[in-house]
């Protein structure tokens, strides 16, 4: 009796876990509660059909219904030595990293043609090298170097045009390293030196002339100077001369009008030479040469 008690509870507990395994391999198999994480979308496929797409959050399927993960977060796709060559055939290099992301409408569409969890960074690569050989093709070198802004910009427009192709939308695009063959930088650097070289001799003829120029004006300033001194001199002199000329007329005319004015001033010349006589006579006098003081009036 125990014994068959035994054996019956030993099939009901065999019994009990069987169903439980069941239950257990049912609930998973069966599960029907799945998540779509924040920056993705949930594919949903049935026998590898796409039959809809998930947004963010709690989703519920059939067990016959299948759901993938998609990201539609910002990707990145480095780009390294995309070559090219420049209006006037020199050769360019270039190295970018482009940031991309997935248009969420068009999640179906990238799934089913070019990639099962968004990532395009073959698609870009291969985009970019095609954009950057077409853009650098239509400016010389000089223009490249000299209109990086505007290069970038046109590398960036036909990028979004490429890659609207495959679903993708272009967020930024940042040039690192912008490079041309050794001989033509080796070349630019020559012009670069010979440029700076013409320019500190242009400044330095130009500080010549100015020292001359401002030699010049002083020397200007001092014959200006001179002359000027030298018609003042001149002006002096002729009213000086004038003046005496005057008073020459006006003793002139006095003397004409007056004899006694011409006799005072001989009275005045021998008292002047009787000042200064020593008192010693000559002791040789000449034939005809006056003697002092001896003039005897008969």
């Amino acid at each position: 009796m125990a014994i068959e008690m035994k054996t019956g509870m030993f099939s009901a507990m065999v019994k009990y876990g069987i169903a439980t395994v069941v239950i257990v391999l049912a609930v998973i198999v069966l599960w029907p509660f799945y998540s779509v994480p924040t920056g993705t979308r949930g594919v949903v496929t049935t026998f590898g059909k796409i039959t809809g797409i998930e947004d963010e959050g709690l989703v519920i399927l059939l067990p016959w219904k299948k759901l993938t993960v998609f990201s539609v977060r910002a990707e990145r796709a480095d780009i390294e030595d995309a070559e090219g060559s420049t209006a006037d055939t020199q050769p360019v290099k270039v190295s970018l990293t482009v940031r991309y992301s997935i248009a969420p409408d068009r999640v179906s569409e990238v799934y089913e043609k070019y990639s099962h969890n968004g990532d395009l960074s073959s698609y870009v690569q291969t985009a970019t090298q095609e954009v950057f050989k077409a853009v650098t093709a239509k400016y010389s070198a000089p223009d490249l170097i000299g209109q990086r802004a505007a290069v970038s910009n046109d590398i960036g427009t036909a990028l979004k045009q490429k890659l609207a192709i495959y679903g993708a939308i272009v967020i930024n695009i940042d040039m690192r390293s912008f490079a041309f063959s050794p001989s033509y930088m080796a070349a630019i650097n020559d012009k670069v030196t010979q440029e700076q070289l013409r320019l500190a001799a242009e400044n330095k003829l130009l500080t010549v002339e100015a020292e001359q120029k401002q030699k010049v004006a002083i020397a200007e300033a001092e014959a200006s100077a001179a002359r000027a001194q030298a018609d003042g001199e001149a002006y002096s002199n002729l009213k000086v001369a004038e003046a005496q000329a005057e008073a020459l007329k006006v003793q002139n005319l006095a003397l004409s009008q007056n004899k006694d004015v011409l006799e005072l001033r001989r009275i005045e010349v021998e008292q002047t030479k009787a000042s200064r006589w020593n008192g010693v006579l000559p002791t040789a006098v000449y034939a005809g040469a006056p003697i002092p003081f001896f003039n005897v009036q008969k």
